[in-house]
């Protein structure tokens, strides 16, 4: 290397990028982008890598599944339509959002040239989505009734928390409290896919909808499983408005999740709300959080579920990254419940 200044190392070039170190070694292993290696073995990304690196980041922001950047890189055209038609769905939504907001604020102009000020709480609520879901109940076993309001139900909300912590509980009573919602729970994989498929057979629609799920989540790395089916035929089902899965990883391998979330992710601020349980690192990546996202933490002493900030060093993210192990470290504490108080 002639200028290590040139040079940046996996974080630096990762912050420059504006993605994670976690998706640069993806990149990585799909053969995307070969970084240099230094003499000690470190990896090093120098003006070319980080063009190609940019290059990637900029087509998978746009949609494109991994095997479809890497047939981009190539020249090849195949796949490029119903990612850009996904994506132009997308920022669609998003201009509505922003002409409702461009609406108000000339409405509030209006107002002013007639002497009318607007209050605070106007002005307040000018980014405010137009019908902001919210909910509020008082809390199940194992808290002892306190009250639990979530303001604004984002597009995606992970509920997390250790084992015995009320997450499930949690989850079943948001399912029965929000309007027009429903819980997937564990017994999708209690019969493997045959339901699931049953289900996408009796409905050519849903059918479709699945089959180009599918074929994107496995150009994305996913392996095809029963597990895997069953997720997408829910997921991909017309009926409930909102959406609360257990445990959304269960069955799936890596590869899989990292692609399941990254579909999910496609979509927007205009797909329906859905509430994932997960302990998996895969699916609720930290460095990978966004603004349409919301983490909830079902704390180990029952405390209140509280909703955990994506920056590190606010209240609650250790605990949130703790459950969040990997899946070697999880495996030695498989068993281990939250803390409970002693009852005499």
């Amino acid at each position: 290397m002639s200028s290590s200044a040139q040079f940046l190392n996996a974080s630096e070039a990762a912050g420059r990028l504006g993605v994670s170190a976690k998706a640069l070694r993806l990149y990585e292993q799909r053969g995307l982008i070969a970084p240099i290696r230094t003499a000690a073995g470190w990896r090093a990304y120098g003006p070319v890598e980080m063009s190609r690196a940019a290059e990637i980041a900029a087509l998978r922001a746009l949609g494109f599944s991994l095997a479809q950047v890497a047939r981009v890189l190539e020249g090849d055209s195949r796949g490029m339509e119903p990612a850009l038609a996904a994506h132009q769905a997308v920022l669609e939504s998003r201009l509505r959002q922003l002409v409702g907001v461009i609406e108000k604020i000339g409405r509030l102009r209006d107002d002013l040239a007639r002497g009318e000020a607007p209050s605070a709480g106007e002005l307040a609520r000018l980014m405010a989505p137009e019908a902001t879901l919210s909910v509020a109940f008082d809390l199940p076993w194992p808290w002892g009734g306190e009250r639990f309001e979530l303001g604004h139900i984002r597009p995606l909300n992970y509920i997390i928390g250790p084992l015995g912590s009320g997450k499930t509980r949690l989850a079943q009573r948001l399912a029965e409290t929000l309007p027009d919602a429903a819980f997937l729970g564990l017994d999708r994989l209690a019969n493997g896919c045959a339901a699931a498929l049953a289900r996408v057979d009796a409905d050519p629609a849903l059918r479709s909808r699945v089959g180009q799920t599918l074929a994107w989540l496995i150009e994305d790395g996913a392996a095809v499983s029963d597990a895997l089916i069953a997720l997408l035929a829910a997921l991909e089902a017309e009926g409930p408005a909102i959406l609360v899965v257990d445990m959304i990883e269960r069955g799936l391998d890596h590869a899989s999740q990292e692609a399941v979330i990254a579909h999910l992710r496609r979509r927007g601020p205009g797909g329906r709300p859905l509430f994932l349980l997960t302990r998996s690192c895969a699916i609720l990546d930290l460095a990978a959080v966004g603004t349409d996202e919301a983490i909830i933490l079902c704390p180990a002493n029952h405390s209140p579920p509280t909703c955990v900030a994506r920056y590190p060093g606010t209240p609650g993210y250790e605990a949130v990254a703790t459950c969040l192990a990997s899946p070697e470290v999880r495996a030695r504490t498989d068993g281990v419940i939250a803390w409970r108080p002693w009852v005499a």
